[in-house]
This record gives structure tokens, C-alpha cells and sequence, in this order.
């Protein structure tokens, strides 16, 4: 069930060269703040100046605060893929956390269960490829950390919710990309031109190896890059 909460923080999404526009994204967030009900409220405030489609308590209950059809303001200065302006192409989904600087902690199955189900929904209305299932830390490398390293990626990749690969799995050769993983990065989607490389690399070890985050590009990080490309350009091909 989705109960509406209406945030004016919203506006039209924006067209790319005369084309319309289309949602072809979701990113995932936390809130990084609690209770529920404030993160809430300051979705709501004009004078937040932020908002997203949908935010999701930790017991699993789902609001809806901007239509799919309207731009949320949820991603800010970001990049994906090529594309800069994210919230004209995205659904933005928030889940109620304090977050790193309040307590961060895991997330809910109720909660968990909860996104899986409205991103199913979601992929019924929109041609959402895994690849582009992110989180604000993939598209804001030097501003965000969340959802954090917490977030159970394997779980929604587990029901068809974004990319996981089987790590265990070796890689093909040919998918090492004569040991090039910044070009590795740039593929999956990461900004390796403007972002420091060390933000990027830890922005991807939060996501695929969150046991280690420190930015450094270590064997098992190459690895995990090169397998992880490799799923991308599979899953690219398919769309």
C-alpha cells in the first residue's frame, strides 16, 4: 500500500536535445535523519528545496511524494553514463536511516521487501535497465555515501533489482581490459574525467566489495571492477 504525501519541491523533467524526456534511472538513498516522520516533513518543506518520488520507513511503509511523471529533486550535481542532469531521467527513492552521521545502521527487511516490490512496480512502467539501478554515491562520488555500505545490493540483485555479480565467478581475460580499470569505471558508469580517482574507486568498493572502502585499486578491487563491467556490457547488450 502507498499513501500520498505531497511535496511541492518538484518540476517538469527536462528534454535532451528536443527528444522527451525519459526515466531510464533509479537511484537509492537514505534519509540521514530520524524519525521517519522528519525526513518526512523536511521532504515537504519548500523550504528544503529537496524531495523524492517515494520515501520508505523502516517498518516498510511507503509514501509517494512526487508523481513519476515529475522531476524530484533528489540527485542534485551528479553523473551517470554520460548524463549530468539525473533527476529529468530518475526515480528517486528515499529509505529511512539516520544515516552515518546519526547512527547508521542496517536496513529493515520490512523495509527491503518494501523497495523490491515498488521497484518491480516501477520496472513495469519504465524500461529501467540494471545498470542503472544506482546509488547516490555512484552518481555524487565526491558528496554522497549513501545508502552506504550497509545497503544489501546482493539481495535486490537476488530479485531483479540492479547488478550483482557472482564474485566467486573468475573473469575471462578478455573482460580484464588489459588491466584498465579506470577505463572499467568509465564503462560502468562513474565519472573518471572530473572526480578524483580515489573518490571514485571507493564510491564502487561501498557498492560491490563493502567489507573495504579506502579508494585504493588493489588486485581484488581490479577484479571486482573487470566482473563487474563485464555484467554491465551483458546487461547493456540486452537492453
Amino acid at each position: 500500500m502507498i499513501t500520498n504525501v505531497t511535496s511541492p519541491n518538484y518540476g517538469p523533467r527536462k528534454s535532451e536535445e528536443g527528444k522527451a524526456p525519459k526515466i531510464d534511472m533509479l537511484v537509492i538513498h537514505y534519509t540521514g535523519m530520524m524519525p521517519t516522520i522528519r525526513a518526512r516533513d523536511w521532504l515537504c518543506d519548500p523550504a528544503s528545496q529537496v524531495s523524492a518520488h517515494y520515501l520508505l520507513g523502516e517498518d516498510g511503509t511507503t509514501w509517494r511524494m512526487v508523481s513519476e511523471k515529475d522531476r524530484a529533486w533528489h540527485a542534485g550535481v551528479g553523473y551517470w553514463r554520460g548524463c549530468r542532469d539525473i533527476n529529468s531521467r530518475s526515480i528517486g527513492v528515499e529509505l529511512s536511516n539516520p544515516g552515518h552521521d546519526y547512527g547508521y545502521r542496517d536496513f529493515p527487511e520490512a523495509q527491503i521487501e518494501s523497495l523490491i516490490g515498488l521497484a518491480q512496480d516501477i520496472f513495469t512502467r519504465h524500461p529501467i535497465p540494471a545498470h542503472n539501478v544506482v546509488a547516490h554515491s555512484d552518481i555524487a562520488t565526491d558528496r554522497k555515501i549513501d545508502p552506504g555500505e550497509r545497503f544489501p545490493w546482493a539481495r535486490l540483485g537476488e530479485a531483479g533489482v540492479g547488478l550483482w555479480p557472482e564474485f566467486s565467478t573468475p573473469v575471462e581475460p578478455a573482460a580484464l581490459l588489459n588491466d584498465a580499470p579506470l577505463v572499467a569505471l568509465s564503462e560502468i558508469g562513474y565519472d573518471t574525467k572530473r572526480q578524483a580517482i580515489r573518490t571514485v574507486v571507493s564510491a564502487f568498493q561501498r557498492r560491490f566489495r563493502s567489507a573495504c572502502f579506502d579508494g585504493e585499486l588493489d588486485e581484488e578491487t581490479k577484479m571486482r571492477v573487470a566482473q563487474v563491467n563485464s555484467l554491465v556490457a551483458a546487461s547493456c547488450s540486452s537492453a
